[in-house]
């Protein structure tokens, strides 16, 4: 192969000191027992301190008898897939690339080796620090060169696909093996996700098995910190910069000494919120070319994306970021939103589905509707219509059975979520269809019939969340579509029945609130990635909506946090996983730019 750029009749060969004779002679004195010079050679190929010339001489020697160098000679081969080459000279990348080409065509059995040695350079170089007198390896934050050296390995990546087409069947196994542990440094994480999402610009056929292994390492990040931790720390930390800040003051005279951009105080939500902030800018610059909605590739991408969030998002509980790369991506196109919804609708009502995912199908469908600003009104009466015609007909079947209805979530837990699911909705969205016309509003509220369904003997309002049912049972007095608060005080009189946890089990326990479902769009707490998610996002206007409740209740409500809706209504059990408060604040600022790689990273 010749290497564009490389005058090889006019330059002169280079002068190097090496010791042992010519490569093809010292594997033809192995073969004949003689090992002296083979080892001589490994030896001054694993030099540190080898010099660009003395690279090129040895590669151009490798690349004249590459038919000799066969599986048995394959410690030699992988002492030279180590070779400095990342971030030298071009010449010395050109010759390198050059080799690779010629090994993995004359010789397949190395491609996997070939293939692991690229991916290595997806992470900085791995250097020794240390901290409180320990030496920890990890990579370094130095990044001078680190857009070159990325752009050098992709280069070589796709000079091994143009010569191995089959390379993507060995890609991914590769790529999944030498994925960063999730302990390791931001940088080093974020730089390994940014190459791996790089890659699939080149190799579209395996953007879905690299999406779902993100996805999947974002979810073990996401679920092993609660949003009471995270919520912790970030108060602990602004509590504490006031007054480490006075040494500071003239380096920021801000007035909110933790912007929106600042890094996040809990060492797990900062990676957490790094890998965010490359998952969002890649999903939009996938379906923006020039700034311009790119309609067929933004299907491609929904469509993979979909499948990662069947296998791995929705039958995950307590996730609470990971699932906002599907709402920013529906944020492009409403058509996108209501394909969303629809799916979720499939799941909530297909009795062939596990009863898990049909009521966690229904938590994500509920928390959409209600959070979602670029969902308008009209795509959530199209929802709440579906949902309540399911309800009714899922009541007229109980009342037609023949056999005593009670209240057990084990028996009715997706009924009980798609309850749940509408008065959230509802509670949310209701200003918004009222606003404009009054009286169409209340009548299709009225035509909801929802008094048939909080008086079933199915008795949803025995089954929501405290702080659902409160609010709803508000609403629905201030505008007397239907009166609960009879029902809840009876409720509340009574022992609630002893149920089994749709988690599955023998077990039988007594819980406080045994429907076992969250609220997946519950306010977002990553500082960097948040800001391009704040401005889609419905906050809790806390002020409007506690002058529904009694005076003593609405006095409480306002002592708290912003967006508290759900405040205090989940217990810690395995029966159920709910919301927690929001530390989410309402003026931080959301610049265009925000989560853009520098410009020698973009896609």
């Amino acid at each position: 192969m010749e290497v564009e750029g490389r005058d090889f009749l006019n330059t002169p060969p280079m002068k190097t000191v090496r010791f042992g004779g010519k490569v093809a002679e010292t594997l033809e004195k192995l073969k004949q027992g003689d090992g002296s010079d083979y080892e001589l050679l490994k030896h001054q190929l694993a030099d540190p301190d080898i010099k660009d010339a003395q690279i090129i001489n040895w590669l151009q020697e490798f690349r004249s008898c590459m038919t000799l160098l066969t599986k048995d000679h394959e410690q030699l081969i992988y002492t030279v897939l180590r070779l400095p080459w990342v971030g030298r000279s071009q010449e010395v990348v050109d010759e390198f690339l050059g080799f690779l080409a010629n090994l993995v065509s004359a010789q397949t059995v190395y491609l996997c080796s070939c293939l692991k040695m690229v991916v290595s350079h997806f992470t900085p170089k791995r250097v020794t620090v240390s901290e409180g007198g320990v030496d920890i390896s990890d990579s370094d934050d130095e990044e001078e060169d680190l857009p070159r050296s990325f752009a050098q390995s992709h280069q070589a990546l796709q000079l091994i696909i143009r010569y191995v087409p089959s390379t993507s069947r060995f890609l991914v196994p590769i790529l999944q093996d030498s994925f960063p542990f999730i302990q390791k440094s931001s940088r080093t994480l974020e730089c390994y996700v940014h190459n791996l999402l790089r890659l699939t610009v080149y190799v579209p056929s395996i953007r879905r098995d690299v999406l779902e292994l993100i996805v999947g390492k974002l979810l073990k990040l996401d679920v092993s910190v609660s949003r009471a931790d995270i919520e912790e720390q970030e108060e602990n930390a602004a509590q504490k910069l006031p007054e480490d800040g006075l040494f500071d003051m003239d380096e920021d005279m801000s007035l909110d000494p933790r912007p929106g951009g600042g890094a996040m105080a809990h060492p797990v939500a900062e990676r957490l919120d790094s890998l965010m902030v490359v998952l969002l800018a890649y999903i939009r610059d996938v379906c923006h070319v020039d700034g311009s909605f790119h309609a067929d590739r933004t299907k491609d991408l929904y469509r993979d994306l979909l499948s990662v969030f069947d296998k791995l998002v929705l039958p995950t509980h307590a996730s609470s970021h990971v699932q906002y790369s599907m709402f920013y991506l529906c944020s492009f196109k409403l058509a996108l939103a209501e394909a969303f919804l629809d799916h979720l609708w499939k799941i909530l009502q297909n009795p062939a589905q596990p009863a898990v995912l049909r009521q966690a199908a229904a938590g994500y469908l509920g928390s959409f509707l209600a959070r979602a600003k670029f969902v308008p009104v009209l795509t959530v009466r199209a929802c709440l219509d579906l949902l309540l015609t399911w309800i009714h007909a899922y009541i007229d079947g109980q009342d037609s059975s023949g056999r005593q209805v009670v209240c057990d979530i084990s028996l009715h837990g997706p009924f009980y979520a798609a309850c749940q699911a509408a008065f959230y909705t509802l509670v949310f969205r209701h200003r918004a269809m009222l606003e404009g016309n009054m009286k169409k509003g209340l009548e299709y509220l009225q035509s909801l019939n929802l008094e048939r369904v909080v008086m079933s003997q199915l008795n949803p309002l025995k089954v929501c969340l405290p702080s659902v049912t409160s609010m709803f049972a508000a609403v629905t007095r201030k505008y007397q579509v239907v009166f609960c608060y009879t029902i809840i005080e009876r409720n509340n009189r009574q022992v609630l029945p002893v149920v089994r946890s749709s988690a599955g089990g023998d077990g039988v326990t007594a819980i406080t609130n045994p429907l076992d479902s969250f609220f997946p769009f519950d306010p977002y707490l990553l500082r960097r990635s948040g800001q391009l998610i704040e401005p889609l996002y419905q906050v809790w206007d806390e002020v409007a909506e506690t002058s529904l409740l009694p005076a003593r209740t609405a006095q409480q409500g306002l002592k708290d946090d912003e967006d508290d809706f759900l405040s205090g209504e989940t217990p810690h059990g395995d029966a159920m996983l709910g919301m927690t408060p929001s530390s989410f604040d309402s003026n931080i600022c959301s610049p265009s730019g925000v989560g853009s790689p520098p410009i020698a990273h973009r896609f």
